[in-house]
């Protein structure tokens, strides 16, 4: 059995962050299975959103728009 990989505290911090996304995809009518999906194709774009440093709420409004 492989030996399960530490995440180090950033790609912690950026999954976190996409789970509170997701939260506000949802709140604004998305369901869970969409909003998962939607950040899993469009994971890059996620991804320099975290790293510019938008909120979760700001960067929901940027995929609803």
């Amino acid at each position: 059995m492989a030996k399960k990989e530490e995440l180090d505290e950033e790609t912690m911090a950026l999954i976190n962050w996409c789970i509170e996304v997701e939260g506000h995809l949802v709140a604004g009518g998305a369901t869970q299975k969409q909003a998962q999906e939607h950040i899993e194709e469009n994971v890059e774009w996620f991804t320099d959103m975290f790293y510019d440093e938008l909120t979760p709420e700001q960067a929901a409004k940027e995929a609803l728009a």
